[in-house]
């Protein structure tokens, strides 16, 4: 893992410090029997959010008193599930910023995603906006046979995403993108 973790080089978008800026926990836990599972949140379901009751990874955008991307990251998480990163994560890395919209707003954005290595034991509580959180096995989202097309009606038509059906949730877009690096990086070694 330390080897690996000097190579990467997650590409950094040279404007995101002038934009508003987001960032989000992949975290990961090993099983009993040597697999290895990844958090995914469920959020709310709630009038005029676009993303209301997808998949996705806990986070959220940056406050004043976050000193850093990553530090908004674990402050979002113990707000959105009680996992606290900063007791019984184990960070291992920073992944690609992604640039997206504000939930209300067509004004650009940066997520930030950062990996972690779960090692508590604590009970997940979940707050207003998150509905459930799901734990997927990491075989299941890289099996080539669990990816789809999620159809998107648009004004122009209708455009078919990428996305990882599990059980009755569909993990798309963001979630999606920042899942494939993740797999591509191969850094969760099972």
């Amino acid at each position: 893992m330390p080897e690996l973790l000097s190579t990467l080089r997650p590409q950094k978008l040279p404007f995101r410090r002038r934009l508003t800026r987001a960032a989000v926990a992949l975290i990961y836990r090993r099983t009993k029997d040597g697999g290895v599972e990844l958090l995914f949140i469920q959020r709310a379901r709630r009038e005029g959010d676009p993303w209301s009751g997808d998949m996705a990874f806990p986070g959220g955008r940056m406050q004043p008193e976050d000193a850093t991307p990553r530090a908004a990251a674990e402050r979002e998480t113990l707000e959105e599930t009680g996992v606290d990163l900063m007791r019984h994560g184990r960070f291992h890395a920073r992944l690609s910023d992604l640039i997206t919209r504000h939930h209300s707003r067509w004004r650009p954005m940066v997520v930030t995603p950062y990996v972690y290595e779960w090692q508590g034991k604590q009970p997940v509580t979940l707050n207003h906006e998150v509905e459930r959180v799901v734990w997927v096995p990491l075989d299941y989202l890289a099996a080539k046979e669990n990816q789809s097309r999620l159809p998107w009606r648009t004004p122009i038509g209708t455009l078919q995403f990428p996305c990882c059906r599990y059980q009755e949730y569909c993990i798309w877009g963001l979630s999606y993108s920042m899942l494939q690096e993740l797999l591509a990086l191969d850094m969760i070694s099972q």
